[in-house]
């Protein structure tokens, strides 16, 4: 009887099932987690993890399931965490979702999560520490640190920290003159698989008493002040893995989902679905190429 399939392997270069004769191919990837919502903290950019350029790439052979991971709930901006960012998938290849920021509560904020990247320490009394990004542990890492919290030692002296980004971890909030600032969200990560650099995977902002941290480049939301009316803080963006806006005082925000890109030799077949996901070919660095683009969850069908 024919061997119709091939088995997968847990490393990067491990097969994914084939069907119908598909020959496999070698692919670069980039596949990026949903990013996590905000309480006090700001939420943590989603796992960030390709192979391009330069790294080790993955054989994909026949129909994949492709999973999009969407962005973490808001928290209550109190003693609760927001939600954590949900895992993107695609063969041996899966990213985590970024930590939920930390809670805001003078008399004791929930701590931040961990994930791809953390997210950003509430602002209860004492401080909260930031969640430990990289979790779990992968090689190159998928994420940073967010950003610590700081006490609330007296009126308007409350911060938390920016949750963690693709590129940088995220920044401690901080106090001057008894004045709470939110910690800015890390930076996010550029990456050129599609043919152009586009920067995914920033850190929300943390929200602060006094003044409240920008998102981190790459789709991270701001956070907002206190102050700010019916919470002037932002969503993670969407398909970036962007973390969302801390607050200290209205509503909290929602992570951005992740994204999906594979990158593919020009005489490739491939072919995604539902038809929301694109094909499409594209000059890259080293020539032109097929990219798949998946901003939902599908189905990849590849061919060299």
């Amino acid at each position: 009887m024919p061997i119709l399939s091939s088995r997968g392997a847990g490393s990067a270069k491990g097969f994914g099932l084939t069907s119908g004769g598909a020959k496999p191919i070698d692919v670069d990837y980039l596949v990026i987690a949903g990013g996590g919502g905000s309480g006090g903290g700001g939420g943590g950019a989603g796992g960030y993890r390709t192979s391009f350029p330069g790294g080790t790439k993955i054989t994909l052979g026949g129909n994949h399931t492709v999973t999009i991971g969407g962005g973490g709930t808001p928290g209550d901006f109190s003693s609760t965490a927001a939600g954590s960012g949900q895992n993107s998938s695609i063969s041996s290849i899966t990213s985590t979702g970024g930590g939920g920021g930390g809670g805001f509560d003078s008399f004791g904020a929930a701590d931040a999560n961990q994930g791809g990247s953390g997210g950003g320490g509430g602002s209860g009394n004492p401080g909260n520490s930031g969640g430990q990004g990289n979790t779990p542990p992968v090689s190159p890492s998928q994420g940073n640190n967010g950003g610590n919290g700081t006490g609330n030692t007296g009126q308007y002296a409350s911060g938390a920290g920016g949750g963690g980004g693709a590129g940088a971890a995220g920044n401690n909030s901080t106090q001057v003159y008894n004045a709470g600032t939110g910690g800015p969200g890390g930076n996010g990560q550029a990456n050129s698989i599609t043919g152009s650099p586009v920067t995914r995977g920033g850190g929300g902002g943390g929200g602060g008493c006094s003044s409240a941290g920008s998102g981190g480049s790459g789709g991270g939301g701001n956070g907002a002040r206190y102050s700010d009316p019916f919470g002037l803080a932002q969503d993670g963006q969407a398909n970036t893995g962007g973390g969302a806006g801390g607050t200290t005082g209205a509503t909290t925000r929602t992570g951005g989902s992740g994204i999906i890109i594979i990158r593919a030799p020009s005489t490739a077949t491939l072919a995604a679905s539902p038809p929301t996901n694109t094909v499409t070919t594209s000059p890259a660095p080293d020539g032109s190429a097929k990219i798949a683009t998946f901003t939902v969850s599908g189905t990849l069908t590849a061919s060299g």
